[in-house]
């Protein structure tokens, strides 16, 4: 579900695929995780790939940007993000992908989040003091039972992971907390502006240390290029 398409260059009778961007975001700090392991992959990830060249040929690392673990008090920040993303995009010639991470602090393994549903039940106050119980996330989008899918295939990308030796699953509940809420914002515009986005919660360092964790995120960028 959800590949990219190809575009088929006539003339020489090959088909050449797009070129893809992939723009990367994470979380500072909340309550109950002083240190947030995206916040580091996110910060680091450009010099790390940059490093290592990991990318193959066609493959953009776009911007790394930490969000602050909030929700409405933080939306004009994140449209503001997204927007950036669309910014000089050929997209005849170019896939966008929005990759967001965050962490969950009991997780052993990796999860790659399939949809986000449109609900905002914060359990404890995000970092701008704002605790939503059972609030839509877009009023316009109806209720709170109204879910948003990727359109990243998420089952190829899991294969890929797989077979490159990490630890991975599908999940089908990203939560009520910010990450929810900012993957449901994202897969709306998504939509919006024909790019794709997919949420990846990681665990902590002190679950998966900080090497194996950069190495997943360069492996993830280039399983998300693979399956466009």
């Amino acid at each position: 579900m959800g590949n990219c398409i190809c575009v088929e260059d006539r003339e020489m009778g090959t088909e050449q695929p797009k070129a893809v961007t992939v723009n990367v975001t994470g979380f500072k700090k909340f309550e109950g995780v002083a240190e947030n392991p995206t916040e580091t992959i996110v910060n680091n990830l450009m010099s790390f790939i940059q490093s290592k060249g990991l990318l193959p040929a066609g493959v953009t690392l776009g911007s790394c940007t930490v969000l602050e673990t909030a929700g409405d008090g933080a939306l004009p920040v994140l449209y503001k993000v997204l927007e950036s993303g669309n910014s000089g995009v050929d997209t005849k010639n170019e896939h966008v992908v929005w990759l967001h991470l965050g962490v969950d602090g009991g997780a052993r393994k990796f999860a790659l989040e399939k949809q986000a549903v449109n609900e905002a039940t914060f359990f404890c106050p995000d970092e701008l003091g704002w605790q939503p119980m059972r609030q839509p996330i877009v009023a316009e989008d109806g209720g709170t039972s109204r879910k948003r899918e990727t359109t990243c295939s998420v089952e190829a990308v899991l294969k890929f992971l797989k077979n490159k030796g990490y630890d991975a699953a599908i999940s089908e509940d990203a939560g009520l907390f910010v990450c929810n809420y900012v993957y449901y914002h994202s897969l709306r515009f998504a939509e919006q502006k024909g790019h794709k986005s997919l949420f990846v919660h990681v665990p902590r360092f002190s679950t998966i240390n900080e090497e194996t964790q950069m190495q997943f995120v360069a492996t993830l960028l280039e399983a998300i290029a693979s399956t466009c």
